[in-house]
């Protein structure tokens, strides 16, 4: 078994170091990822190219290429596509549909259904008709993928196929996205200002972030006006993110909303250079929402509150994990803050611990639909690894881990977790 174990990983160095490596993806130097640490995949490649990597990093890698190989033929995607115009009657627009929010009752006299009501944690299927949800979704986890596979493989087909999606997604004039989130979960028949529908783009943009950074190691087809254009695209997110009315009510948010705002501007801002910038967003992060979501004891009675209490304390911790891990790149340490009523990040990451062991039986809070115990993984990868979490570190091996594949082990930073689509 060693040697077939031994066979395998030469094989599989063997494989990369026969793609064509252009560029620095070559170079020793770690990139200037934003959220992950940069030196951790520069280990992991040179490991890989070695034929020393861990067999859970060759199993990682494999779920990944496969990822981006089913995303060479998909896509690209572009907010166009979506069969009706927002409000503004600019399909450059993002758009997408409140989806815990439904029709009271639609009648002849009614047929909108007014006015539509919260359901909380139940997915009302209409909002899958407007396809700017999905699509952005889906090809940002694209983009990430493929700009991962090109960093560890060399191989030019998946950068050249993230820039494509980049591009029809954010620059090209005739398909891209304007740089703001004003129509983001609407609530039909309301026309009041409201900031929640941000949580669309503040879940998952800062992995692309990091796919800007990859692509600007040396990306073949990654051009300087791809940069240029990305970085001015982003100065104008970055703007609409602080100034504009629904950001300021999301900014005030004390829940998991507020959390993912500021791990997303503070990650534009880190990319954009305005480390200083970045680095006061976190501090303050900490300060203000520590004693507000984090009880004492570890729990989070804001999330516990919801009818799907497992998902969304697992959802906050994923933007408090991003949140340490962009802090670790720029000199502060979340892991080690200590509110004033005592609690830690790692002590609220403890509290999961029976959840993700036992399931629903070790979750004594409501959680309707599938109780997915796995979603803790990146959580608990990045406490045992950040903070020498034991607790963590031991449940990791007794507990069920993600269906595809455990990817951490080439990612290693919190993933964005998606709210459920049904």
């Amino acid at each position: 078994m060693r040697r077939l174990r031994v066979l395998g990983a030469l094989a599989l160095a063997a494989s990369m170091l026969l793609v064509p490596v252009s560029g620095t993806a070559a170079a020793a130097s770690p990139p200037h990822t934003v959220i992950t640490d940069g030196g951790k995949l520069a280990g992991i490649k040179q490991a890989l190219r070695g034929g020393h990597a861990s067999k859970a990093q060759r199993d990682a890698l494999k779920v990944v290429l496969g990822k981006a190989n089913t995303a060479l033929t998909a896509g690209p995607w572009s907010v166009m596509d979506k069969p009706t115009a927002p409000p503004s009657g600019d399909k450059h627009d993002y758009m997408s549909q409140a989806p815990y929010w439904w029709a009271s009752e639609k009648t002849p006299e009614n047929p909108q259904g007014c006015p539509y009501v919260n359901r909380d944690g139940q997915r009302n299927p209409e909002a899958d008709a407007i396809t700017d949800h999905t699509y952005r979704m889906v090809a940002w986890d694209a983009m990430y993928y493929l700009s991962l596979a090109w960093y560890y493989t060399g191989d030019a087909k998946y950068a050249k196929r993230a820039a494509l999606d980049i591009r029809t997604w954010f620059l090209d004039p005739a398909t891209k996205m304007n740089p703001n989130m004003t129509y983001s979960q609407i609530i039909p028949c309301k026309t009041t200002i409201s900031g929640t529908g941000i949580i669309d783009s503040t879940q998952s943009f800062s992995q692309v972030l990091d796919v800007f950074a990859l692509l600007d190691t040396g990306a073949p087809g990654w051009t300087g006006k791809d940069r240029s254009g990305v970085k001015a695209w982003l100065t104008q997110y970055l703007n609409w993110m602080q100034t504009s009315p629904q950001a300021k009510l999301e900014l005030a948010a004390t829940n998991n909303h507020g959390t993912f705002l500021d791990m997303q501007n503070a990650t534009i801002a880190s990319y954009l250079g305005q480390r200083d910038a970045a680095r006061k967003i976190i501090l303050e992060a900490e300060q203000k929402r520590f004693p507000v979501q984090f009880a004492a004891d570890g729990s989070q009675p804001l999330e516990l509150s919801r009818t799907m209490s497992w998902h969304y304390v697992n959802f906050n911790l994923t933007a408090w994990g991003r949140m340490a891990e962009l802090g670790k790149n720029l000199g502060v340490d979340v892991w080690k803050y200590r509110a004033p009523n005592g609690v830690t990040l790692r002590k609220v990451v403890d509290q999961l611990i029976p959840g993700a062991l036992q399931g629903a039986a070790g979750w004594p809070h409501q959680q309707i639909g599938v109780f997915d115990q796995s979603i803790a993984a990146d959580i608990f990868h990045a406490a045992a690894e950040e903070a020498h979490d034991s607790d963590a570190a031991a449940a990791l091996k007794k507990m069920p881990l993600p269906a595809g594949g455990d990817t951490w082990p080439v990612r290693v930073s919190c993933f964005p977790l998606d709210p459920p689509l049904k």
